[in-house]
């Protein structure tokens, strides 16, 4: 009997052993691993914490259902992250023009044909699992992955207006212009993004520049229709062809109206989310916070759990808590540089740091609108605001990261691989397609 004691205990694996299985299957930066599943965790806990009294009164009472929700939505996003880390990020380069070109319709059908929720047509619905997808969320996966590729391809000529700026600057303006006239914002993120990489990626100032120029001609034209509409009262009150003729071409008076509301409205006169989001803020006090669980404005706040879930995490963990989360994301981008700078591919450079730039930006608007700092976006906090079809495409953006560092840690066990710079331009081109 003790033999077979002795053999069942034998084959149970040590603790060294599981976790040295689990390191060889989770390869790739351990320190955005560790930023991943803490965000994850925050999200869990902050996102409970904001929907405990919604769930209540739609759900009788029940406060558990967003919180199976969210795990549910976390557990799904780790499964994407750990099978997409596996993957040889060169395959990304073969798809990126396939998926390109599949999001051009697919932004085109949403415009027409998508589910309208707070007056965006940003969503089209699934038909069997009934879930809401934003399709700008795959565009701006597959439009990094298509200027990556294309970065790398043609750093030889990347100096070039017509042979490598215009084939580089095209698929950028074509998806921003598809996905401004629903989501303003989201179109300008992308844009900034997307020329912060081809600055990176070698493209002449004096293009970038011009490009800028181009994109601020609207930006500029709708502050100036918020400015001279603007009767000097309040925003509600403004001229007539601002709040009736202009809202009759798609978003225009909404964009108008957030813009009048962050320049001119007074504290009785700011918007109302705007408002709550500042009590929370207030509410969390210098250091610590009401602490876990026991925000206020929660039962105020609109979209709390999701574009204002800045404003919970501060008025509950305090300004500590809310200054952990920009360190988070600053270690974050910071090890996705160290990838960028250590891979020895240019498409996998260009692709880990396009990808980590998108996420970082997104979160520094999110939490700039919370705090006030910019007029009101729908931006969700990365990885951090309740699940949904962002929440699942920006786990796929981080299982991409983390196949190209999990490639830069195979080349960097075998050999010192070549930093990416304009000498090796001829290696890196050769290398594009994996």
């Amino acid at each position: 009997m003790p033999e077979v004691t002795d053999k069942l205990f034998s084959q149970i694996p040590s603790v060294e052993g599981v976790r040295n299985q689990l390191v060889n299957r989770t390869r790739g930066d351990k320190y955005i691993w560790g930023i991943v599943l803490l965000l994850s965790l925050i999200s869990i806990l902050v996102v409970y914490s904001a929907t405990g009294s919604l769930a209540y009164k739609m759900y009788k009472g029940n406060t558990n259902v967003y919180l199976f929700k969210q795990v549910s939505f976390t557990i799904v996003g780790l499964l994407l992250i750990y099978f997409l880390h596996r993957v040889n990020y060169s395959l990304f380069s073969k798809v990126a023009t396939i998926l390109f070109l599949l999001s051009i319709p697919l932004l085109i059908y949403t415009l027409f044909f998508g589910a309208r929720i707070n007056e965006g047509s940003r969503w089209i619905k699934l038909p069997i699992i009934q879930l809401t997808v934003q399709t700008s969320d795959l565009a701006k996966l597959a439009l990094f992955m298509y200027i990556s590729r294309l970065l790398s391809k043609k750093q030889e000529v990347i100096k070039d207006f017509k042979k490598g700026f215009i084939p580089v600057v095209a698929p950028v303006m074509i998806i921003c212009a598809l996905i401004m006239p629903a989501n303003l914002s989201n179109a300008l993120l992308t844009g900034a993004t997307s020329l912060l990489l081809m600055f990176i990626g070698r493209v002449s100032f004096k293009h970038i520049l011009l490009t800028i120029g181009v994109a601020l001609i609207p930006v500029i034209f709708i502050i100036s229709v918020a400015v001279l509409t603007y009767d000097g009262k309040t925003a509600d009150n403004a001229k007539p062809v601002t709040a009736e003729k202009m809202k009759s071409i798609g978003r225009f008076g909404t964009w108008v109206k957030r813009v009048q509301d962050f320049m001119y409205a007074k504290d009785t006169e700011t918007p109302y989310q705007v408002q709550q989001a500042k009590i929370a803020i207030a509410n969390g006090g210098v250091l610590m916070g009401l602490g876990p669980g026991n925000s206020q404005q929660r039962n105020f706040l609109p979209q709390a759990y999701n574009d204002f879930i800045y404003s919970i995490i501060i008025e509950e963990y305090g300004l500590l808590g809310g200054a952990f989360m920009i360190f988070i994301y600053l270690v974050f981008l910071f090890r996705c540089i160290r990838i960028f700078r250590k891979c020895p591919y240019a498409f996998g450079a260009f692709l880990a740091l396009g990808l980590s730039f998108t996420l970082v930006i997104q979160a520094v608007a999110n939490m700039a609108v919370n705090v006030n700092l910019v007029p009101v976006t729908g931006v969700t906090l990365p990885l951090v605001s309740m699940g949904g079809s962002s929440f699942l495409f920006t786990c796929c953006s981080i299982g991409i990261i983390l196949s190209v560092a999990r490639n830069v840690e195979q080349l960097e066990g075998k050999a010192e691989p070549i930093p990416v710079t304009t000498t090796n331009t001829n290696e890196s081109i050769q290398a594009a397609n994996g």
